[in-house]
C-alpha cells in the first residue's frame, strides 16, 4: 500500500512538474500586431527587433506570416529557425545551444534532438557496425528544420517571409501551432 502511495506521490510531482515547465518563463516577443504578426516593411521584409535587443537577450520569438519563428544571437551571428522542432514540435526557444563537432546546434528540450543553427540539419551519433571497432560519431539526417533568411539594416533585423515551395519537415508542426503556439511554449 505504501508502495502505492509513493508512486501516487511521484505521478502527482512529475505532473505538476510538467506543468510548470509548461507555463514556463516567458518568451521576449517585442513585435506580435494584434493580427499575430511581426510588421511587415514595403519590400517585403518582416522587422524582428532591434540588433542590440537581440544581442542582450540571445533570442527572441516573432511571427513571420503567423508562423513563429526564433532567432538567436550565438558567437557573434544571429539564426532564424521556425520556433517547434521538426520531430515532436517542442519549443526550440527552450533549448540550450551546444558545439557539437564545430557546429552550433540547439537542442529540443523535449527529446534533445540536435540541431544546426547554420542550415537546418538534424545531427545524431550513429556508429558503422561494419567497422572492425565501431566509435560513435556525429552525422546527419539531412536539413529537417526551416532556416530563414534574415537581413540586419540600420541596426533593425529583417526576417523574409518563407519560401514554402521547399518544405521542411518542421513546416507540420509550424502550421500546427501557427493558431496555438503562445499557450504551447507558455506565453
Amino acid at each position: 500500500m505504501l508502495d502505492l502511495i509513493i508512486l501516487s506521490l511521484h505521478y502527482f510531482i512529475c505532473f505538476l512538474i510538467s506543468v510548470a515547465i509548461w507555463r514556463g518563463p516567458k518568451d521576449v516577443d517585442l513585435h506580435s500586431s494584434s493580427t499575430g504578426g511581426a510588421e511587415m516593411e514595403p519590400d517585403g521584409l518582416v522587422f524582428i527587433g532591434k540588433e542590440e535587443d537581440i544581442k542582450k537577450s540571445q533570442r527572441i520569438t516573432a511571427k513571420v506570416d503567423g508562423r513563429e519563428i526564433v532567432v538567436f544571437y550565438h558567437e557573434g551571428k544571429f539564426h532564424a529557425l521556425d520556433s517547434r522542432c521538426y520531430h515532436e514540435g517542442g519549443p526550440l526557444c527552450r533549448g540550450a545551444i551546444e558545439d557539437i563537432d564545430g557546429q552550433a546546434c540547439i537542442v529540443c528540450p523535449w527529446h534533445k534532438f540536435k540541431i544546426t543553427l547554420e542550415t537546418g540539419e538534424g545531427l545524431y551519433e550513429g556508429i558503422n557496425p561494419l567497422e572492425p571497432s565501431p566509435t560513435p560519431k556525429w552525422q546527419s539526417k539531412g536539413v529537417k528544420q526551416r532556416i530563414h533568411k534574415l537581413t540586419i539594416d540600420n541596426g533593425n533585423i529583417y526576417v523574409s517571409p518563407p519560401d514554402l515551395s521547399v518544405s521542411f519537415d518542421s513546416d507540420y508542426f509550424a502550421e500546427k501551432y501557427k493558431h496555438g503556439g503562445e499557450l504551447a511554449i507558455g506565453k
